[in-house]
């Protein structure tokens, strides 16, 4: 998902000797955390203990997230509704920081699930992937309306691609379109999620964004190889009730106007 714009002129610095050593521990200590709570995780979930298995997850992100050294804040709370949660998407590291404050399912392009490496994480953590074509509408909706039926919280980025992190594109209704079906409208709430990234003293801005033609591994290097890491707020805002609203794009657009509002730019 970082198809937004071009990362011209973006300097990908590669780690320093020391950076190469904490890289390697990094990566060496959270293959061991994520793999090793992987297999507790599918036996709970094959034994139907979904909320256990997500508990797993989230402790798995949060240490994943401790070993890189990004401090997490959070203002808010996730909400106690079933339903979905939406949020602007800046970053590669937004499947270990959301997970890490929360039970959520992230819904997800079916392409991702053949990526190397995402794709493998993802599926391990429950990711709903679908296909957005309107042939598949039918099957999207059904698939809301058992995992919501059954008190599931599903995330997804109405964006529809990663950016800088410093902005906020306009929100995609089709997503929100399921929503409004008979079925899911009175059961349904949305809970708008702003997520900033601070980068480290030193670096640009955008050191945490993932967009253009940003290489994946060149990103992951730069950010777990870097010795001085940043922090991540996680802003949850007030859920809004799907049957307030009286059609998609119309909560689409108060979402994306409630994420914005307190995304940092600088």
């Amino acid at each position: 998902m970082h198809s937004w714009g071009n990362s011209e002129g973006t300097e990908m610095r590669r780690p320093t000797a020391l950076g190469w050593v904490a890289l390697g521990l990094r990566v060496v200590a959270m293959a061991v955390v994520i793999f090793g709570l992987f297999g507790p995780m599918f036996l709970a979930r094959r034994l139907g203990a979904r909320n256990l298995a997500q508990s797993i997850v989230r402790v798995a992100c949060r240490i994943s997230v401790g070993i890189i050294g990004l401090r997490v804040s959070c203002r808010g709370a996730p909400m106690q509704h079933a339903g979905a949660v939406v949020a602007n998407h800046g970053s590669w590291i937004d499947i270990l920081t959301l997970n890490a404050v929360q039970k959520i399912y992230f819904v997800s392009k079916d392409e991702v699930e053949g990526w190397p490496l995402v794709g493998a994480l993802a599926r391990g953590i429950g990711t709903v992937f679908i296909r957005r074509k309107r042939t598949d509408a039918a099957l999207q909706k059904q698939v809301f309306l058992d995992r919501i039926s059954s008190g599931d919280r599903l995330l997804f980025f109405p964006e529809g691609t990663s950016t800088d992190g410093k902005r906020v594109l306009p929100f995609k209704p089709t997503l929100f379109a399921a929503f409004f079906e008979p079925e899911l409208a009175a059961l349904t709430w949305i809970q708008p999620v702003t997520v900033n990234y601070l980068s480290p003293r030193g670096q640009r801005d955008d050191f945490y964004g993932w967009w253009g033609d940003m290489d994946f591994v060149e990103a992951f290097v730069m950010v777990v190889g870097s010795l001085r890491q940043g922090r991540v707020e996680i802003i949850f805002h007030a859920p809004l009730k799907v049957t307030d609203f009286k059609d998609r794009k119309a909560l689409a657009q108060q979402a994306e106007t409630i994420v914005r509002q307190d995304l940092t730019t600088r």
